[in-house]
């Protein structure tokens, strides 16, 4: 009799890809019963690992100040409930800017968990290594600051157009050939138009005065565009091959790498490759900034808020949470930077580890309604009546020229509620506050995206 696949999970093996070529070769080869059971021997897999039974203890670093934060504050605390499920978490902590980002288990943002020998790509999601970058102009003219940044930086979707790319290093491109996930000539042809972009949604680019220096200063805010998202595509498919095999009760979402197999070495190696490119990019618009206005930086800082960070075997996963720790970063060279909303102050902070927050802090405001929901609040004003109520005595600019009423002040937390929690919970000590001049964005990208002109036209 012919054996089939049912045959095999019948002794007790769970659908793999090797079930084809042991299928061909019992039939092949005739085997009986106990030649068989033998043969398959070499493929008995371990038990599978379960789930927490109940959620490893994380810190609760929020509280709603208001009516309208406590549904966000609620799915905060439950998606974290079942996300500490997941068995290779050890303890985690949520921020006072958490929000939830999707169905209940998955990382919100504002949170921070812990995995032992184990990297989860859902948990630093597509815009891996998103981070922010000050520059310090001296006593530069901030309009002239923003003007320059505006002729610059390039926002929205896709790269650059042919003669306005900026250059990615051949050091870089070479290390990305040399990478198991990075090694696609495509991705490295993408991540050399991306080079000097960043993108849309919550991504900015800031001028604004130091409170204690007067100094101008230039922060951008943005991740790894797209050699970052084909990152995360591919670490995703590979983590859930690994959960297919050894915990298929652990949601798609958190699945995990395990970091002492050969993807996992390969994974942390092509993580530390995109947050290189990542740190290149932002350092490509304001050293363009600089040259435009022929003015040498007097400091230079950065740090990333969505990563993965290692000390030993445990890998602390932040989905929008600031490290303070010098541990966890290797070119550590100033104090962390938390932007709250174009109408309030970047915050220059500092801080090490506590008892309350694993070694971060938040990472910006975060929001309480979704974008919809929050447009839909203000559907009895007019676009421009919102953004003139909003940004007054601000020079705020839009680079499609279509205002983001989803990227307004109002469309955030309240800012002096996210910093009274921060001293409320000891998180970090605020350094300086860079006072808003102005800022741009992306805008409303979607209002004439190309496919719409292209269908409108015919």
């Amino acid at each position: 009799m012919k054996i089939n696949g049912n045959h095999i999970i019948e002794l007790g093996y769970r659908q793999a890809k090797w079930f084809k070529e042991a299928i061909l070769h019992i039939n092949e080869n005739n085997l009986n019963e106990d030649e068989m059971k033998e043969y398959l021997q070499q493929f008995k897999q371990p038990d599978p690992i379960p789930l927490h039974e109940k959620p490893k203890d994380f810190i609760i670093n929020i509280k709603a100040e208001h009516e309208s934060e406590a549904d966000n504050v609620e799915k905060v605390i439950n998606t974290m409930n079942v996300l500490m499920k997941t068995p290779t978490l050890i303890e985690g902590a949520i921020m006072p800017d958490a929000c939830p980002t999707g169905p209940s288990g998955q990382i919100p943002v504002g949170g921070v968990v812990v995995a032992k020998n184990a990297i989860h790509p859902g948990f630093h999601s597509a815009d891996i290594c998103c981070s922010v970058m000050l520059t310090d102009f001296g006593k530069a003219d901030p309009k002239g600051v923003l003007d320059a940044a505006h002729a610059a930086t390039h926002f929205g979707y896709g790269g650059r157009p042919r003669g306005e790319q900026m250059p990615m290093s051949q050091e870089l491109m070479d290390a990305f050939r040399e990478n198991e996930f990075l090694n696609d000539e495509r991705l490295i042809s993408i991540a050399r138009s991306h080079m000097g972009t960043q993108g849309d949604g919550n991504h900015f680019l800031f001028v604004g005065i130091s409170k204690n220096t007067g100094n101008t200063m230039l922060v951008t805010h943005h991740g790894s565009r797209a050699p970052g998202a084909a990152l995360y595509d591919k670490g995703m498919k590979v983590a859930n091959r690994f959960r297919q095999e050894i915990s298929p009760e652990t949601l798609k979402e958190n699945a995990w790498i395990p970091f002492d197999t050969e993807e996992g070495q390969s994974y942390w190696e092509a993580l530390q490759l995109i947050r290189k490119w990542t740190k290149e990019n932002h350092t490509s618009i304001h050293d363009a900034v600089l040259n435009a206005l022929e003015i040498e930086k007097e400091d230079r800082y950065w740090n990333e808020h969505n990563f993965v960070f290692r000390d030993g075997d445990l890998f602390y996963h932040a989905k929008g949470a600031t490290p303070l720790d010098d541990k966890f970063l290797p070119d550590i060279t100033g104090p962390r930077l938390i932007p709250l909303n174009m109408a309030e102050p970047v915050l220059i902070v500092k801080g090490t580890t506590n008892e309350r927050n694993l070694g971060f802090a938040p990472h910006g405001a975060g929001r309480n309604f979704s974008r919809s929901q929050h447009k839909k609040s203000l559907a009895h004003k007019t676009i421009e009546e919102i953004f003139h109520e909003e940004t007054q005595g601000l020079d705020v600019r839009f680079f499609s020229n279509e205002i983001d009423i989803s990227e307004l002040p109002s469309a955030y937390k309240n800012a002096k509620n996210v910093r009274a929690q921060i001293e409320e919970y000891g998180l970090c000590e605020v350094l300086d506050e860079v006072m808003p001049y102005g800022c741009i964005m992306a805008g409303d990208i979607q209002k004439n995206a190309p496919w719409k002109k292209k269908k409108n036209s015919q």
